[in-house]
C-alpha cells in the first residue's frame, strides 16, 4: 500500500516538474540590442555642393495710397500704436519694391524628411499689430506668441489643414507655444478683439522659404542641386511660380514681379 502511494506522488510531481521546465525555457528572453523603433533618416544638404537664391519683389504700375486704419475704439492700442496705423496689405516702395510677399519651395523634396528646428519662431502683439505680418515655420515647430501691448488680445489662426485655435493673452502674460503639425499655405491670423490685427502663417515640412524685405529682396539659403518649383504669395496681389533647376554651389537670381492693379 505504502509503495502505490509512492509511485501515485512521483506521477504527479513529475509533470509538474517537467511543466515548471518548459515554462522557464519559454520565459528565456533572447539576447543582443532591443531593436529600435521609429528611425527617422533625416536629410542633411552636403556643403560643398550647396546652393542659394536670392532675388527681388518687384510692383510695376502705381500703387494705391496706403489707407488709414481706425483703431480709436480701444484708447490704449492708439497711445501703445505710437503714431497712425495704415493697411499693411500692400508694402511698396519708393522704387517699386514689395515687401511681405512669402517665398517658398513649392516642390522638389518629395520622399526627403527635414529635422524641426530648436529654436521658435515668434509673432508678437505688439501696438495692437502682429508683427512680424508675414512669417514661415515649419511643421511641428515651436510658433512663440508675445503679447507686449498692456491690453488683452486673442490670438486666432483660422487654419483650414491643421486645427484651428484661438487664445486669450493678457497683459503681462507669459508667451504662448503652439504647433501646426502639417504644410498649409497661407494660414490667416486674426485678434478676436481688435478685427484690424491681421498676420499670415506659411507652414511647411522643409526649411527653404522666405519673406521679402522692405527692400524687396528675399534670401534661400543652403539648398541642394535640383529641379524645383518656387512659388511666391502675397495677400493681395495671389501666387506665382517658376520651374528652376540649381547646380552645385550655384547662386541663382530669380526676381518676381507683380502687376499693379
Amino acid at each position: 500500500m505504502v509503495l502505490k502511494i509512492r509511485k501515485l506522488a512521483l506521477l504527479c510531481i513529475a509533470p509538474a516538474i517537467l511543466a515548471t521546465g518548459c515554462s522557464r525555457k519559454n520565459e528565456t528572453a533572447p539576447s543582443g540590442p532591443p531593436l529600435s523603433q521609429n528611425t527617422v533618416s533625416y536629410f542633411k544638404v552636403d556643403p560643398s555642393t550647396a546652393a542659394s537664391i536670392t532675388g527681388t519683389v518687384h510692383y510695376n504700375g502705381k500703387p494705391t495710397p496706403r489707407k488709414p486704419i481706425d483703431i480709436s475704439e480701444d484708447p490704449a492700442c492708439v497711445e501703445a500704436h505710437h503714431g497712425k496705423p495704415y493697411d499693411e496689405s500692400v508694402m511698396v516702395s519708393r522704387k517699386g519694391e514689395l515687401a511681405n510677399a512669402f517665398i517658398y519651395v513649392k516642390s522638389g523634396f518629395e520622399g526627403k524628411t527635414f529635422a524641426t528646428p530648436s529654436e521658435p519662431v515668434a509673432i508678437d502683439q505688439n501696438g495692437c499689430w502682429f508683427r512680424p505680418r508675414v512669417l514661415g515655420i515649419q511643421t511641428n515647430q515651436v510658433l512663440k506668441v508675445v503679447n507686449s501691448d498692456p491690453v488683452t488680445h486673442n490670438i486666432h489662426p483660422m487654419a483650414e489643414v491643421n486645427r484651428a485655435w484661438n487664445h486669450s493673452q493678457g497683459a503681462g502674460d507669459p508667451p504662448l507655444n503652439r504647433k501646426f503639425t502639417k504644410s498649409e499655405i497661407m494660414i490667416p491670423v486674426k485678434c478676436n478683439i481688435h478685427g484690424w490685427m491681421r498676420a499670415y502663417i506659411g507652414v511647411l515640412d522643409h526649411p527653404y522659404f522666405a519673406v521679402s524685405k522692405e527692400d524687396g529682396t528675399f534670401t534661400i539659403s543652403n539648398l541642394p542641386p535640383g529641379t524645383y518649383t518656387l512659388a511666391i504669395w502675397q495677400e493681395k496681389l495671389g501666387t506665382q511660380e517658376q520651374q528652376i533647376t540649381i547646380s552645385p554651389r550655384q547662386h541663382a537670381v530669380v526676381d518676381f514681379n507683380y502687376k499693379g492693379k
